[in-house]
């Protein structure tokens, strides 16, 4: 959350088209400006909720308590994607001293993990639902001695110190605190967090595995009978919940579902929320663009003026707000959002008409969304995988290493395919090259990769051979995740690039390296094709979809690499297959289904 200073640069906050105030007093007036109590209601109900979980012990009219550090509570407000108004008292635990202990961290659920949960929950006909623990952080007790000075809201105990005994919002480790707690009861109905991603639990249902997901008080429970599941917590553990159901909206993206059944997660309405705050911002709408950024665009030469700090608190907000639209699987833009990313410090004119465009072309394509398509692609168009004796080898041969405790396997199997590219001298001032890999489990990406490398290079092959390496390295980390969760593979993973040499040097045991400063990328691919763990193959560049994260592209070369998987509903099966049957997004179908054009 931006502090009041960045806030009062950037002018009024709007959520959803509604302005939220930055304090008590400017709730009061908002309040009063439209006639309404919707702010004052919202924080009278904060403060029932805080004195029905008895927050606070009372001690009556005076200024200190031995032992116990005063602090300070500010009013933190917010308006909800169904236009509820949202008011929070916060605790302001920087007045507090930093635990040594570690005691203050919380992890939360990757978006991957969720995206792989529901995969496995589509694939094995499991039922998905959410829901959300009202004043979570209030159902742990908190450990931290402090205490505040009651203002007028409390009412009768306005002026007295109130003990802080539940682990309100705001203090170091309230959110420890709950994490510990929710645990707790997760294991006492069975449920194991798995080491992959702790923040996802899994319980053996003898035919398959349930999976419960959690992103602080967001709960997602994926079983035969997720229903039971939420009562469980209602009933037996006095949680208060709401918002059970399937999923329609969570953490800022849109659930629905294709007219042929397919899952889809999207986000128009956290881009709907995006553009509103950008008319608030600039005061007219964005100009729509065809494509993120300009072809063979370079941020890093522009030399127009440096922002103003109105601009760059603007630009911040704008950049920022582009990324967890990244993290909801819009991929489509993460080129453009990591480069423009880069320049958030001392941003120029021309890289916020940049942002613009960028926001631009989410208003002309807000639709896109992530597609849980079960399918297992076939990719055997592109003839039988090449085979050679690598007995000899330093690297000796297979079987691929296993965890020695990932559970059994369950439930119909996966095969994960990634597609990889790089840019040589992406970034003309550093000469770096941009990497980019894409993730796909079936036929759904389920996480996307682009980043500057980290070593100037000065040939495409050792910068293809770099964004190989860390594919396959990607590879072993999604592929450790999905065993952890008890999902069973269908075989090596599949691995396809553009760069025919690196391929040819990958897959060949008798070839040699010349560039030495190759080596460590060099070996760690061959040794994974030599263990069995990916089949490394060869696909035309103009057909390879990772492109879309490595190069700014025209319209007519983006557009097609990307709306097969981004914008298309339904399962991949006839036309997809037509549109890019050299690409290997093919699907092989379960049963009868349909592909349609957005």
């Amino acid at each position: 959350m931006l502090n009041p200073t960045k806030r009062k640069l950037l002018g009024p906050s709007f959520q959803f088209g509604i302005q939220v105030p930055r304090n008590q007093k400017e709730a009061l007036l908002l309040d009063q400006k439209h006639g309404n109590n919707n702010w004052s209601n919202a924080m009278s109900a904060e403060i029932e909720s805080l004195h029905e979980y008895n927050t606070f012990s009372d001690m009556g009219p005076i200024t200190h308590f031995p032992g116990y550090k005063n602090i300070i509570v500010q009013w933190v407000f917010a308006v909800k994607h169904d236009l509820r108004h949202k008011a929070r008292l916060v605790a302001g635990g920087h007045l507090t001293h930093d635990p040594q202990d570690g005691s203050a961290y919380s992890s939360v659920v990757s978006l991957r993990s969720i995206r792989i949960a529901l995969l496995a929950a589509e694939l094995n006909n499991l039922h998905t639902m959410v829901g959300d623990i009202s004043s979570a952080y209030l159902e742990a007790p908190t450990q931290e001695q402090v205490a505040i000075i009651a203002g007028p809201e409390f009412g009768d105990f306005a002026g007295h110190l109130l003990i802080i005994k539940r682990a309100l919002y705001g203090l170091r480790t309230s959110g420890a605190r709950w994490h510990i707690r929710f645990a707790e009861t997760l294991c006492d109905m069975g449920y194991s967090p798995t080491k992959s991603d702790p923040d996802v639990w899994i319980k053996d249902c003898g035919t398959h595995y349930e999976y419960v997901c959690v992103y602080v008080d967001d709960i997602m429970m994926m079983g035969k009978n997720p229903e039971e599941f939420f009562k469980t917590l209602t009933e037996k553990y006095n949680y208060q919940l709401k918002g059970v159901s399937e999923p329609t909206y969570h953490l800022g993206g849109d659930f629905f579902r294709d007219p042929d059944g397919t899952l889809a997660w999207g986000a128009s309405t956290y881009i709907k929320k995006m553009l509103l705050n950008y008319e608030h911002m600039f005061h007219e709408k964005p100009k729509e663009y065809s494509a993120p950024m300009a072809e063979k665009d370079h941020p890093e030469l522009d030399l127009t003026p440096e922002l103003d700090d109105l601009g760059i608190k603007q630009y911040q907000s704008l950049i920022g707000a582009l990324q967890w639209l990244v993290s909801l699987g819009r991929f489509d833009i993460h080129v453009g959002v990591t480069t423009m990313g880069s320049y958030r410090v001392a941003p120029r004119e021309g890289h916020l008409l940049r942002l613009k465009r960028i926001y631009g072309y989410l208003r002309k394509f807000p639709s896109g969304a992530t597609r849980f398509r079960t399918n297992i692609p076939s990719h055997d168009h592109l003839g039988p995988v090449p085979k050679y004796d690598w007995a000899t080898s330093i690297y000796g041969t297979g079987p691929e290493e296993l965890p020695h405790d990932q559970p059994e396997p369950k439930g119909n199997p996966v095969r994960t395919s990634f597609y990889c590219d790089a840019n040589l001298k992406h970034n003309f001032i550093t000469g770096c090259s941009m990497s980019g890999v894409i993730h796909f489990v079936n036929q759904t990406p389920v996480q996307s990769f682009s980043k500057l490398q980290n070593v100037v290079e000065t040939a495409t092959y050792g910068s293809e051979f770099m964004v190989a390496r860390q594919a396959t390295e990607q590879i072993m980390d999604l592929r450790y995740t999905i065993r952890m969760m008890g999902i069973p593979l269908d075989g090596p993973a599949w691995l396809f690039g553009d760069n025919s040499s690196v391929i040819i040097s990958s897959n060949i045991p008798a070839s040699t390296l010349n560039k030495r400063h190759n080596a460590l990328s060099y070996h760690r691919v061959r040794e994974a094709i030599a263990t069995g763990v990916i089949n490394f193959i060869h696909i035309p560049g103009k057909q390879n979809p990772s492109d879309i994260l490595t190069k700014f592209l025209s319209y007519a070369v983006f557009w097609p690499l990307i709306r097969p998987i981004l914008f298309w509903t339904g399962e991949t099966i006839s036309a997809i297959s037509k549109l890019i049957s050299h690409s290997g997004l093919r699907g092989v179908s379960k049963g009868p289904g349909t592909a349609s054009t957005c």
